[in-house]
């Protein structure tokens, strides 16, 4: 799988690229994550990518040129090209697994006051990551990247990905290590039983509890299904 991110500050994805899972992921080459500075695009003195909108307001807006010009050198006929933007549908788990059946996904960090309109006629969506305003993209294209890589086959354990929240729209069950009591605050005796079959409907029910208490709006999901 290949992940393009166009960003106009690629410095802040290092940490992200070199720790942990996504690290891990690209050097076993089951993933390539490129990071792409559009502010190459630009054609304008000092590399200018953005200017006031017509009509006026406050803010500056980022200029169609540039964010084409990157799509356009790095697209292929495989890639889905989503801009990430307030106004886009909200990103969940669902589509993250949807996104990992695509061999090539291009994310555009948006910034400043937002994009020229005329840039979503060389995107497939819009994707937000909630109904909030961040100061840029990056921070989304690193939530999905990082949510989408972990379920590449072989990036993590299949059976850590299968008990994770948002699996069959139910949080995640309640864990818990050693040691089995922690000033008062003791580990349910059922986990340290060893019947597997007591501890997964124990689990189940503490699935079912939490969601319920919650996010009761994905039980509804369950409901409708």
């Amino acid at each position: 799988m290949r992940i393009d991110i166009l960003t106009l500050f690629p410095n802040m994805f290092k940490g992200f690229l070199e720790e942990s899972i996504i690290k891990r992921a690209m050097e076993a080459k089951k993933v390539v994550i490129n990071i792409i500075d559009f502010r190459k695009y630009s054609t304008l003195k000092h590399q200018k990518v953005d200017d006031t909108p017509y009509g006026g307001g406050a803010g500056m807006v980022l200029m169609c040129e540039p964010i084409v010009k990157a799509i356009e050198d790095n697209k292929t006929d495989d890639t889905l090209v989503i801009l990430l933007t307030p106004q886009g549908k909200t990103y969940n788990q669902q589509k993250a697994e949807e996104l990992k059946g695509h061999q090539h996904i291009m994310l555009i960090c948006g910034h400043y006051e937002g994009f020229d309109e005329r840039i979503l006629n060389f995107v497939d969506e819009e994707v937000s990551i909630g109904d909030y305003v961040l100061t840029g993209g990056e921070i989304p294209a690193m939530a999905i990247t990082d949510s989408v890589v972990r379920l590449i086959d072989g990036v993590i354990n299949d059976a850590s990905a299968q008990n994770e929240s948002f699996h069959d729209n139910l949080l995640d069950y309640p864990t818990y290590t050693k040691p089995s009591n922690f000033r008062g605050l003791k580990v349910p005796d059922v986990l340290m039983s060893g019947n597997h079959a007591k501890i997964n409907d124990y689990r189940y029910q503490e699935q079912v509890k939490k969601t319920k208490e919650n996010r009761p709006d994905l039980m509804e999901k369950n409901d409708e299904n």
